[in-house]
């Protein structure tokens, strides 16, 4: 379990480790007025620093009222047990 940034996509990603699957996050908000980057808080969820809405970090779906877009999510595939392959689905 547990989450890492990395470097990728425009502003970065969250890697997010679920045991036995891995998801990756864009850090990039998706409201398109909001220049920052995406943050983990309390290892549960991402929060935009422009308006600290939520968003959920299992599937990056908006867990705060009025916001409907979802963090964009990449592919990851498991090459081995350090490589991970991202890519765009």
């Amino acid at each position: 379990g547990g989450w890492a940034y990395a470097n990728g996509s425009v502003k970065g990603l969250v890697i997010c480790n679920f045991g036995n699957s891995f998801k990756a996050f864009s850090r990039e908000c998706p409201h398109v007025t909001c220049a920052g980057k995406l943050s983990v808080v309390n290892n549960i969820k991402l929060v935009c620093p422009c308006d600290d809405a939520e968003f959920s970090i299992l599937d990056g779906t908006p867990q705060t009222a009025g916001i409907t877009e979802s963090v964009c999510e990449f592919r990851v595939i498991e090459v081995s047990s350090s490589i991970l392959n991202i890519t765009n689905f």
